[in-house]
């Protein structure tokens, strides 16, 4: 299982992620939108999209891949306007082991988030889901009160 979370503003979009039949993740709607600050409604979002893991779907084709789902969610013009100022996470499960990968801007120039697997966080075999969303969150208002 695969989900993400992006930080902008002081504002997180935890967007539904879905697998395609390629093999490649994509962002979809529904997007939960939380404050930072919100403990709350981010456990419930994690909770939420974690509950629904990454449904598998067809590959669309080249000519009709979807736009990015969250520039819309943050006013954002468009996908290179909404990194500006953005930070992305990861949290990946394979088997009930958990790691929380945190992502920074392609230093090529693409308009591509890379995994920093050097600062990964991983967890202990075993954790419950409940701790991983627990550090996560920590990690999000820790980031969203330094910027």
């Amino acid at each position: 299982m695969l989900i993400t979370c992006t930080l902008k503003d002081g504002i997180v979009y935890v967007p539904t992620i879905v697998k395609t039949e390629a093999g490649f993740y994509m962002r979809r709607e529904p997007v939960a939108v939380v404050p930072a600050a919100n403990t709350d409604a981010l456990w419930r979002a994690f909770q939420d999209v974690m509950a629904k893991g990454n449904e598998i779907v067809p590959t669309p084709k080249r000519d009709a891949y979807p736009p990015p789902v969250l520039p819309k969610y943050a006013g954002a013009k468009n996908w290179s306007a909404f990194m500006k100022g953005a930070f992305e996470w990861a949290i990946n499960e394979d088997n009930g082991n958990y790691e929380v990968v945190p992502y920074h801007k392609d230093p090529e120039g693409s308009q591509a988030w890379v995994a920093d697997k050097e600062r990964k966080t991983q967890f202990p075999v075993g954790t419950a889901r409940n701790e991983v969303i627990e550090q996560m969150i920590k990690i999000i208002q820790t980031t969203a009160s330094t910027r």
